[in-house]
């Protein structure tokens, strides 16, 4: 489809370019793109669909790429007596022609030689996310060539999630594992939250109403509060001048009397 549409503007183009000044002078006006006197800008239309249809190849991954001339794992005992055999057999046997199934076994084998001491043990937990971590970098290779394809998006994802179930129960029984495994894998582990909820626009907006109450409320409380102790202090003044006692003041008046 992107084809069909490159092919189309770019014939259009041509065309326009080759007919308008002809067709111009014929009228006796000025020579001018049909584009140009309706609005349009074809010339931005060709270098969207230029950056959409032309990508930049997807490099992938060389830190833990084996070369090409290593021998696929099943024949991998007999090297002694490869020495000997035609170069056209060692490279059909080597992974240069091999198919993705075989290259990642030789990754696989790589990483645990690197984690533990017994790389064909692949029933430990380790073992076993390792080869997770190696299917979830092929799949991240595929999803950048093929960024529509909803199965292995699908299955990245599952992965992803099963990797780090794993890695939690690696950490909650030998931390020292766990520790390597990440190191010499690059994974970054991060703890979970305790308690996950979605976040939705309406509970944002309840929650904001909720704090905005809660202010104005502080606010009228603090406002009563400074009301009351202006009245006590108001109160305390007026009682300064007023003696507490009137029977106090009959004998001085008896006196002047």
């Amino acid at each position: 489809m992107l084809r069909a549409t490159w092919c189309a503007l770019s014939s259009l183009r041509a065309q326009a370019v080759t007919q308008s000044p002809v067709s111009a002078l014929r009228i006796g006006g000025s020579a001018s793109l049909p584009s140009a006197r309706c609005g349009l800008q074809p010339p931005s239309l060709l270098h969207a669909a230029r950056a959409y249809a032309i990508r930049k190849p997807v490099q992938p991954n060389q830190d833990d790429e084996p070369p090409p001339s290593t021998f696929i794992k099943e024949y991998k005992n007999i090297i002694p007596s490869m020495q000997k055999v035609d170069d056209v057999v060692k490279r059909i046997l080597s992974l240069e022609m091999a198919d993705q199934k075989e290259k990642l076994k030789i990754k696989q084998e790589q990483l645990l030689s690197k984690i533990t001491e017994n790389p064909e043990d692949s029933r430990t937990l380790e073992a076993q996310i390792v080869a997770l971590t190696v299917r979830i970098r092929n799949y991240e290779e595929h999803m950048q060539k093929h960024r529509k394809d909803k199965a292995h998006k699908r299955h990245l994802l599952m992965s992803i999630d099963r990797r780090n179930k794993m890695l939690k129960f690696l950490r909650q029984t030998n931390y020292d594992v766990f520790e390597k495994t990440c190191k010499e894998l690059g994974v970054e582990y991060t703890l979970p939250p305790l308690h996950f909820q979605k976040v939705h626009r309406r509970f944002l907006a309840k929650k904001a109403l909720c704090i905005r109450v809660f202010q104005e409320v502080q606010k009228l409380k603090k406002q009563k509060r400074d009301l009351k102790a202006a009245a006590t202090a108001a109160k305390k003044q007026n009682n300064q001048g007023v003696p507490e006692n009137p029977s106090q003041t009959l004998p001085e008046t008896t006196k002047e009397n």
